[in-house]
């Protein structure tokens, strides 16, 4: 924690602003990828999402408190970002946003980014299913092993409830794969 207060404080201070940024994306930016890239599929929305996630940051850096870890408040940026990327998309198709899920869904199958087989891509269309809340808890504590309080801290959930969803997810999941 010792580093992260300090880290903070470089990118709270002008003359040390921008090295201690490139630190903090080399730090961050690979988790930061792979939590957007759950949320929105797509490897260019990704690139897109995280850009801005990144240019919040940098912005609003001076606003930062230290009441939640730095990783849990930008990755609350960055799960904010996502899902109104989501959103933005569905209204510019005109679709729901469990139309738009579909549809991303769908081009993951040709995203030659998506190096996933015949499982994987079922396990997303099991996932697409779920609420998006109940896709996030999934997807944070399923892929990207988060502990259910900095997942408490990042959602402003409380962890009972959390785990709650976790388990409904799980079920509608195992549901979803094992019918047919």
């Amino acid at each position: 924690m010792g580093n992260e207060l300090e880290l903070i404080n470089r990118l709270k201070t002008e003359h040390t602003k921008e090295q201690a940024f490139k630190e903090l994306l080399s730090l961050y930016k690979e988790r930061l990828y792979w939590h957007v890239r759950h949320i929105v599929k797509s490897h260019d929305d990704t690139d897109d999402v995280l850009q801005n996630t990144f240019i919040k940051v940098y912005r609003n850096i001076q606003t930062f408190k230290g009441d939640s870890k730095l990783f849990s408040w930008m990755y609350r940026i960055a799960t904010n970002e996502s899902i109104t990327h989501l959103n933005k998309n569905a209204k510019r198709l005109q679709i729901s946003n469990e139309e738009a899920q579909g549809l991303a869904i769908n081009n993951l199958e040709s995203d030659v980014y998506f190096e996933g087989n015949e499982i994987q891509l079922k396990l997303q269309q099991a996932i697409a299913t779920l609420p998006q809340k109940q896709q996030l808890v999934f997807n944070m504590k399923y892929f990207e092993e988060l502990k259910y309080a900095d997942m408490s801290e990042i959602l402003d959930t409380s962890e009972g409830a959390l785990k709650a969803s976790y388990h409904i997810a799980v079920k509608k999941i195992e549901a979803y794969l094992t019918k047919d």
